[in-house]
């Protein structure tokens, strides 16, 4: 032992496996389900989506959970919301002491950015800014809508990134006056256009980078309106999540889950960080929800559901 180049192996041998514990006891935390664990520290309120977590394929065979399981569910491990769902859950969300943190309007792929869907996208948001002024719900979701009218039509060609942008400002600003008036945000979502793959990707669509989704913000000018911050789509496409957190908290109205790449749990088994990325919105100041989206991968869908909660309870 008195050869250093063996005192420098044991040494480099005994910190290995003291990180490898070290990672494996951390590993071993998150993996643990208590199915009576509940969200302690509350820092964020946190909200799931319904639709990820139906028809969800594992091993071949279809798993689903509805919504009013979802919504028992989410009380018993103390989430606030379940959102996106149809308004006629809503009183059942109620009664079960949640909200639903944000609303369902029109799709993401006819949107404000041309004009000939503004009528459409208008009476939709209309209806459902009305809806959510009436239960408390405090937002609703809309889309820039995908580059071209006709997305199946290989030969329509793609609007433009100025004209998208000016009709999806003049489009908003028809409909935002309502929802100031009913104090409803807007919050128009960015997703990527870079993964090919049905519910993970959406090539073609035009809010694609938050830079965009800002310059549409600060064009319309309203308090009202704010940005959907889906951290799966926004790594996807830029990265850099934390020093966006900071670089635009005062836009966003919205935030989404999920990890990558897959768009599944958020667990060490993918490329994103959650519990600093949760700290950082905490500490941005913000006070509103945070909707787990992720897809699941294991069969106990609720139990994917737990460990996501539990990651983002910072």
């Amino acid at each position: 032992m008195s050869n250093p180049l063996s005192r420098r192996k044991m040494i480099k041998g005994s910190l290995a496996a003291t990180a490898g514990v070290g990672l494996l006891a951390s590993r071993a935390t998150l993996a643990e389900d208590n199915p009576d664990w509940k969200i302690e520290k509350g820092r964020i309120k946190q909200s799931v989506v319904p639709w990820c977590f139906k028809n969800v394929m594992v091993d071949g065979e279809k798993y689903s959970i509805n919504e009013e399981e979802l919504a028992i569910s989410s009380a018993k491990l103390g989430l606030k919301s379940v959102e996106l769902c149809d308004p006629k859950f809503w009183p059942m969300l109620k009664k079960l002491g949640l909200t639903c943190a944000i609303a369902g309007s029109h799709g993401f792929v006819s949107g404000f950015n041309h004009v000939e869907n503004h009528a459409m996208c208008i009476e939709k948001v209309t209806k459902s800014v009305e809806a959510a002024s009436d239960f408390g719900c405090p937002s609703v979701i809309c889309f820039s809508g995908m580059k071209k009218l006709d997305p199946k039509d290989p030969k329509c060609p793609e609007i433009s990134e100025e004209e998208g942008q000016k009709n999806t400002v003049d489009g908003i600003k028809k409909i935002v006056g309502l929802a100031e008036k009913k104090k409803v945000t807007l919050c128009i979502e960015v997703l990527n256009s870079r993964v090919d793959i049905n519910m993970k990707g959406h090539p073609g669509y035009q809010a694609d980078t938050l830079e965009w989704a800002v310059k549409v913000c600060d064009k319309v000018g309203s308090p009202n309106f704010k940005i959907l911050f889906d951290i799966y789509h926004i790594q996807i496409m830029e990265g850099d999540i934390i020093t966006r957190i900071k670089q635009y908290k005062d836009y966003v109205g919205h935030y989404h889950t999920a990890g990558n790449p897959g768009r599944a749990e958020i667990d060490d088994s993918q490329e994103i960080n959650y519990p600093p990325i949760i700290r950082a919105i905490v500490d941005s100041g913000y006070t509103g929800f945070l909707g787990q989206e992720f897809i699941p991968r294991k069969k106990d869908l609720l139990g994917s559901l737990r460990q996501g909660v539990k990651i983002c309870d910072v």
